[in-house]
């Protein structure tokens, strides 16, 4: 791929689906996880629904192939009047990294943040993630917030 290839950042669709199940299930291996069936039928449905509350997805595609995919979901805030953007997943096939796929997926999702009236977007990764968070340093701020979970 080169800068002048077309390269379509779009909504995700239900004819997307067998495509975007082996980018989701190579996402979740990145990780070193795995989902159940339900899972991936349960997310792909809210990824496609009309619900407002519910999760987003955005994919790239790149000669009819989807090479890369976002998921986002727009939640109140306690400290904001609007609504905050919560960036969960973001992923790019390894035959294309490198070349501004994660980037335009991140910008595409600041423009519907922003088109949305809600221009706080933020995202978690893990520290060892060390080759997109070259990327995050470039299009975000490090916070100094610790996550904590239940053991």
């Amino acid at each position: 791929m080169t800068p002048n290839d077309a390269l379509d950042v779009r909504p995700l669709t239900l004819s997307d689906r067998p495509q975007w199940d082996g980018l989701w299930a190579a996402y979740l291996d990145f990780y070193g996880t795995s989902r159940p069936r339900e899972v991936f039928d349960t997310t792909f449905a809210r990824l496609t629904g009309d619900d407002p509350q519910d999760f987003s997805a955005l994919v790239a595609e790149y000669q009819g192939k989807l090479v890369g995919l976002v998921h986002f979901l727009f939640h109140r805030h306690c400290w904001k009047v609007e609504n905050a953007c919560y960036l969960q997943d973001l992923y790019a096939d390894p035959s294309v990294r490198g070349q501004g796929i994660g980037r335009r997926l991140i910008e595409a999702v600041y423009a519907a943040a922003d088109a949305a009236g809600n221009p706080s977007v933020y995202w978690l990764t893990q520290d060892s993630n060390t080759q997109a968070r070259k990327l995050y340093d470039r299009v975000g701020t490090l916070s100094s917030f610790i996550k904590y979970e239940r053991g």
